[in-house]
């Protein structure tokens, strides 16, 4: 639903300038996005009263542990240098959004009832196999009860809602609206309440549909339940396609998780992931995490400063301004795995992608299920823990879920997202980039592999010239394993056909008398 007209330029409020003495409110702010936001937050916004995280305790750390951990990640150096006052407008929340009231106890509901200002929604389980009943859970409950405690917030200007560009997957074109939902909501998540696992487990690939997961079932679900539930409460809704790594901030190529296809292309990178199923001509819809985090805050200015009528819908993708094929993407990453190489290589980076499902299913067999078992072998010959069957396991079933975005293709219109950034200002369109088109994709790429390289693997920079050395080596061995296996495919023809031993003798016979005819110096 496209906004109304802009304000004159005399009314015109900087986004920054909007956000001072507002407090906001942020689920999810311990995953991948909500860390981003956080610390652009508190890095563009500096006016900012406070930010309040819903956090809950995990693997034995309670909420301050996990906030320390939190603000001592590479993402927040910027900030820890240069203004490490802002990191006190941190509070965290203990809760968490599978229990009723959001596990809010009631001192913090009250706190948050009076003084937020904006609410951020980006909790979620974004495992694509995650069992239905915990997803709806998650996705869909979640989200109903933070619409109820933001019905109560009393000065609540902006909630947006993060779904995905994909939780309408079922449709080639996919506007930036919310389509009818397969089933009702409320239903799907009564049933979950009285139904055992086992028969959820059994209906989920019928419930589903032509929905490829869980994850993007339950999140179409959620935008219904958030057109019924929000009634007057000012929404917006975010749908980010496939999220990379950062694009320029706080520092370009940030990622910190194993998600979509970073776990494939480091396994890439590593030499152990060779082959996956892939239709090369197909766009590949990518979008660096600081874009769709920059155009949510954004998203929350224009909601509160000139409300649409009803909830506006902003598909965050890349493909029809500025599209990358698959092919490029898996290219690209394969010449910066080996410009910048990573550490304790396995083998040579290099790989094919085949549109072919039974080319693809022999080359995992012969380039990743074989090697994997022999590698197991030595290892315990050695002595050492067999584990390239297990990750190779793992991979399998990574690229299986990435399959089905890999062999389609969507059109996600964004007329919104271009009015949007056409209505800020040229200082607020440098401050929160979000146009796509400022992509240069060689240079994204590169620097997401870089920070695969650096967050992910942990290895510095100045290490590239010792694993160089490494690539160069195993480039060597990994040429002379292509000529063997053409020398030994050859030699079998040769014993089972008496015209290629004719044809093989013949082009000695040539070589030899070339030879002959070169001078001599």
């Amino acid at each position: 639903m496209a906004a109304t007209a802009t304000a004159s330029p005399m009314d015109y409020v900087p986004v920054s300038q909007w956000y001072q003495d507002r407090s906001v409110f942020v689920t999810g702010g311990t995953g991948f996005m909500g860390k981003v936001l956080v610390e652009k937050l508190l890095r563009s916004c500096p006016g900012i009263k406070n930010i309040y995280l819903l956090m809950r305790p995990k693997r034995g750390q309670d909420i301050s542990a996990r906030l320390t951990e939190l603000l001592n990640a590479p993402l927040f150096d910027k900030l820890r240098k240069e203004r490490p006052h802002e990191l006190n407008k941190i509070v965290p929340i203990l809760g968490d959004v599978t229990e009723p009231e959001l596990g809010i106890g009631q001192s913090d509901q009250n706190l948050l009832i009076r003084t937020v200002s904006v609410v951020f929604h980006s909790a979620a389980t974004v495992k694509f196999d995650e069992a239905l009943k915990l997803s709806v859970t998650i996705n869909m409950l979640g989200t109903k009860r933070l619409v109820e405690l933001c019905h109560r917030m009393m000065g609540l200007e902006a909630l947006i809602h993060v779904s995905t560009a994909y939780c309408n997957c079922d449709r080639e074109e996919v506007a930036e609206v919310i389509y009818p939902p397969p089933y009702d909501p409320e239903k799907i998540i009564q049933s979950m309440e009285w139904m055992d696992d086992d028969l959820i487990e059994a209906i989920t690939p019928r419930l589903i549909g032509n929905r490829p997961n869980t994850y993007t079932f339950t999140k179409a679900l959620a935008e219904t339940m958030l057109l019924k539930e929000s009634g007057n409460l000012p929404v917006a809704i975010v749908r980010p396609s496939i999220v990379l790594s950062s694009f320029q901030e706080p520092v370009a190529g940030w990622v910190d998780n194993w998600n979509g296809p970073t776990g494939i292309i480091a396994a890439a990178g590593k030499g152990f992931f060779r082959t996956m199923l892939c239709h090369e001509s197909k766009v590949a819809d990518l979008v660096p995490v600081d874009m769709v985090i920059n155009l949510m805050i954004a998203a929350a200015w224009r909601t509160a400063s000139n409300r649409p009528d009803g909830i506006a819908v902003y598909n965050c993708a890349t493909g029809m301004q500025n599209p990358i094929t698959w092919k490029e993407f898996v290219d690209y990453s394969f010449v910066f795995m080996r410009k910048h190489p990573l550490g304790d290589l396995i083998w040579y980076p290099d790989g094919q992608i085949h549109t072919n499902w039974m080319l693809n299913k022999l080359s995992v067999m012969t380039l990743h299920i074989l090697p994997a078992y022999v590698l197991d072998g030595i290892s315990m010959l050695l002595g050492k823990k067999r584990i390239m069957v297990r990750v190779q396991a793992k991979l399998e079933k990574a690229a299986k879920c990435l399959e089905y975005f890999s062999t389609q293709q969507w059109r996600f219109s964004d007329d919104n997202v271009r009015h949007l950034n056409s209505m800020l200002s040229i200082e607020d369109r440098s401050t929160f980039m979000f146009d796509v088109r400022q992509i240069n994709w060689t240079q994204y790429l590169e620097s997401y592999v870089l920070g695969i390289r650096q967050f992910i693997f942990k290895e510095h920079p100045s290490s590239i010239p010792k694993t160089r050395k490494q690539l160069t080596r195993l480039l060597w061995l990994h040429r002379f394993s292509q000529l063997l296996g053409v020398v030994l495919v050859w030699r079998a023809l040769m014993l089972r056909s008496t015209a290629a031993r004719r044809l093989w003798f013949l082009l000695l016979d040539i070589m030899v008398r070339m030879a002959r005819m070169i001078p001599y110096v």
